[in-house]
């Protein structure tokens, strides 16, 4: 049975999609196809599954949740959070980065790619040191 990585998967829609590891390309994930008590799936979820040819390409079925999503938090402990007085720093320098995406918005213009991936990854590490 092939394998392969959750997408996303949308529980309130009752679908997703997984990237085949063998080739198979994206692989359309209906909630019917989840295991009995599974409501929905996680980005980064490692699954396998079974592939029929549906309607509109290949469909998985018959899924099996081969272990946990990835977590950026995972294996972290407190003692390992920075100090508030450099998270101040930090935060202020982000505040400082979405303000000149915000003008930039506001006169129109979107970031471009780069600087748009560049900022979302700030985003996500600094939202990863106040989680824990």
């Amino acid at each position: 049975m092939p394998t392969g990585k959750v997408k996303f998967f949308d529980s309130e829609k009752g679908f997703g999609f997984v990237a085949g590891e063998s080739g198979e390309g994206d692989v359309f994930v209906p909630a019917s196809a989840l295991p009995a008590g599974v409501p929905g799936l996680k980005g980064g979820q490692r699954i396998e599954f079974s592939i029929v040819e549906g309607r509109r390409g290949a469909q998985a079925m018959a899924v099996r949740i081969l272990g946990p999503a990835p977590s950026v938090t995972t294996g972290r402990k407190v003692r390992d959070r920075k100090e508030p007085e450099e998270m101040v720093v930090i935060v202020e320098d982000v505040i400082k980065l979405l303000d000149d995406v915000s003008e930039s918005l506001r006169r129109g213009h979107y970031p471009d790619r780069s600087h748009g991936n560049k900022v979302a990854q700030v985003l996500r590490a600094v939202a990863g040191d106040l989680e824990l």
